[in-house]
């Protein structure tokens, strides 16, 4: 291995890189997780992590991947036997599913069109031919970061309700949470899961779990069998500050600082400066001459781009060009998307001049890799940028 000087561009859909400022909040020495000084920080992140979901419920934190908080969403609702209905929407999705199956769910699958978002007329015509009601659970995907589209979540709940079906509105915000307005309360949502490693600024660990009180009592009849993952073994200790085992405590150090790093931007600047980069990402996108994965303008993702390869040239081949020639790492195709694309991620702690030089990256590596396009996109994005940034309140105008 030899020394490259300069930083590593992580440029992935998540993990994202961790800013320094959380580093040096989880460089601390560990303290007794069953002492009062660690129930101070459980109380007060267990707290504070509700603003970000936008919910006044409980949010449960598992030491874990947003893969353990799918199992615990599952497992802590349902019963063997039970019927979901999964939105076949991409690669995380199907791979929920996959969960629901392993646990023994009878899962039935919407087929959708990968590239655009859910139709929430198809969840509502799937759910209105269920007479009887026996769908327990409905699980779809806020940002779908294989395929880079983000569906309306509060127009799924309302095809729900038009329907007046009792199923459980189930939703991964994996990727979206702190990158996208993701609201919860206000959409109707049950169970909201969550990881720390993309729009919290976190390393890989934490998996959150946001539930309303329809989903805790469904939590009492529910009868899959669980034991790491009980909701109410987290909920009886979370009460007192603490967890029912051996918490994570270093990243939940980290958790309260990016916490406090969101709560001083403001959620809703965050959102922004989201919006915008991602904007600008697609604008570089077009101006090369190639194709977003997501043709629904409204559904195209804040939190990453999905870019579809000219035809006869690989995707895997294009990243790893950049990453010996310019070390930067970006997304690989998942599932039926292998080979086909590249994933640009553009969620987390980032700015202008961060985005700015992972779009050089990608820009000098087409050009490396002999991949057909057309000069200009980076220049297409900072014209974009300098142009917002120059109507865009700053700081100092207190607004």
């Amino acid at each position: 291995m030899r020394y490259r000087s300069g930083r590593h561009f992580l440029q992935l859909p998540g993990p994202t890189p961790v800013p320094d400022r959380i580093l040096r909040a989880m460089n601390r020495a560990l303290i007794d997780h069953r002492g009062p000084e660690f129930a101070e920080l459980g109380r007060r992140v267990l707290k504070g992590v509700r603003p970000v979901f936008k919910t006044e419920s409980p949010v449960l934190i598992f030491p874990s991947s947003g893969s353990g908080a799918w199992e615990a969403a599952l497992q802590n609702t349902l019963s063997p036997g039970d019927r979901v209905l999964s939105i076949d929407q991409g690669f995380f999705a199907g791979k929920w599913a996959e969960v629901g199956r392993r646990l023994g769910l009878e899962v039935l699958e919407i087929e959708t069109d990968w590239r655009r978002p859910v139709d929430p007329s198809a969840v509502e015509g799937a759910l209105s031919a269920d007479s009887g009601g026996t769908a327990a659970a409905v699980l779809v995907v806020h940002n779908e970061t294989s395929t880079g589209v983000t569906s309306d979540i509060g127009a799924i709940r309302a095809a729900i309700d038009r329907c007046g079906h009792p199923a459980l509105l189930m939703v991964d915000a994996v990727s979206s949470l702190g990158a996208t307005d993701y609201r919860h309360d206000e959409w109707g949502v049950d169970v909201t899961v969550s990881g720390s490693q993309k729009g919290l600024m976190l390393p890989p660990g934490l998996g959150f779990t946001a539930v309303s009180g329809k989903a805790l009592d469904a939590h009492e009849r529910a009868r899959l069998p669980r034991a790491y993952w009980d909701w109410s073994d987290m909920l009886r200790f979370n009460e007192e500050g603490f967890f029912p085992y051996t918490p994570a405590t270093g990243l939940l150090y980290g958790l309260e600082e990016a916490l406090a790093m969101l709560r001083e931007e403001g959620l809703d600047r965050v959102f922004a400066r989201h919006a915008r980069f991602a904007e600008a990402t697609r604008r570089a996108v077009a101006a090369w001459g190639l194709e977003n994965y997501s043709i629904d303008p409204g559904a195209h993702s804040n939190s990453g781009t999905t870019v579809l390869m000219p035809r006869g040239a690989g995707a895997d081949e294009l990243r790893r060009e950049i990453l010996e020639r310019f070390d930067m790492s970006l997304g690989t195709g998942l599932g039926r998307l292998k080979g086909s694309v590249f994933r640009i991620g553009h969620l987390g702690d980032l700015n202008e001049l961060t985005l700015a030089g992972a779009l050089c990256g990608v820009e000098m590596g087409l050009a490396a890799a002999g991949v057909p396009h057309t000069k200009g996109g980076v220049d297409a994005a900072m014209e974009f940028l300098v142009a917002v940034s120059a109507a865009a309140p700053t700081p100092a105008d207190g607004s």
